[in-house]
């Protein structure tokens, strides 16, 4: 038997629940650690270049350092760009509902601000409200593929500036305090990058959209164009038909392919209390359809130029 077919018998069909049409599913009947057998990651790897973000119930004999054991089997750890990593861990970051900017309510996919943005996350629940706070993902390979072929053509030739630098007051919600942690923490290197619209994914050849809520302009386009252009591809990434939302439990593990998908942590849990823990596995600088690749600036203590599609 090839491997791969030894592969594709490693976890049965019957474990594997699709949770949507286009994007999302749950593997049931596994115990995540970093000790899983190899044909045991090659069989995870592949089903979620398939179904592009996996869940997993009931994994709370997970702490930060199985955690990450686990997420280092698909790639190297890479710390956050601003925020480092959590003492002790090599990646591991925490979303803290406490501080108001840490509810990530915008569609986005992880770190586009950098070139080699993270490939994959490996995202745990920590505490988790009664209601409310789930994560909706969206598949942005099947969003290419639902463009007019007149517009996949233009979207194949743009090419769109990601910054660090967006308003993030609009996250902090009126808070002084965290307006300043992150004025202080996520300015203090600006960056801009320039990545193509679309992007060919390294292991599947799909063409992928690179948009979400951190781009600030269009190379080229004029500010008026180019907002309009951002919503018109922006809502096909977003189209309720193609996403898939997971209702959190604690202990839950979610993992999703960052260069095929955005996501939206929706904030309807009011003053409940959330904390998720995220690591992160390096990216490869993305690649256009025409073989260029991703180039970043950085600026140091300075705002980036005017920004475009901004939210």
């Amino acid at each position: 038997m090839s491997e791969a077919a030894l592969i594709d018998n490693i976890i049965p069909r019957a474990d594997i629940v699709k949770r949507a049409a286009r994007v999302g599913a749950e593997i049931r009947n596994i115990t995540l650690s970093g000790d899983l057998p190899d044909l045991t990651i090659a069989a995870i790897n592949r089903l979620l270049l398939e179904h592009k973000v996996l869940f997993f119930r009931d994994q709370g004999h997970l702490d930060d350092v199985e955690h990450e054991r686990f997420a280092v089997r698909f790639g190297r750890l890479v710390p956050h760009p601003m925020l480092g990593a959590m003492k002790g861990t090599a990646s591991m970051i925490e979303l803290d509902s406490a501080r108001a900017a840490s509810r990530a309510d915008l569609w986005h996919s992880d770190g586009t601000f950098v070139d080699a943005y993270p490939k994959i996350a490996v995202l745990r629940g920590v505490v988790i409200p009664a209601f409310g706070g789930d994560t909706v993902w969206s598949n942005t390979a099947t969003a290419y593929l639902d463009l007019p072929a007149s517009l996949r053509r233009l979207a194949d030739e743009l090419w769109a500036v990601h910054s660090n630098a967006f308003d993030y007051a609009v996250m902090a919600r009126g808070s002084e305090a965290d307006k300043k942690h992150f004025d202080e923490v996520f300015t203090r290197t600006v960056y801009e990058t320039e990545h193509p619209v679309v992007r060919v994914h390294p292991e599947t050849g799909e063409r992928t959209l690179v948009l979400g809520d951190v781009v600030q302009r269009f190379v080229g386009i004029p500010k008026y164009d180019g907002r309009r252009l951002f919503d018109l591809f922006q809502s096909h990434i977003t189209a309720p038909e193609n996403t898939v939302r997971w209702t959190w439990r604690e202990g839950d593990v979610a993992i999703w392919d960052n260069r095929a998908t955005q996501h939206y942590a929706v904030n309807d849990y009011g003053d409940q209390h959330r904390v998720v823990r995220r690591a992160t596995i390096d990216g490869e600088v993305p690649v256009s359809t025409d073989g260029r690749s991703s180039v970043t600036r950085i600026t140091t203590g300075k705002e980036p130029s005017a920004k475009v599609a901004q939210r």
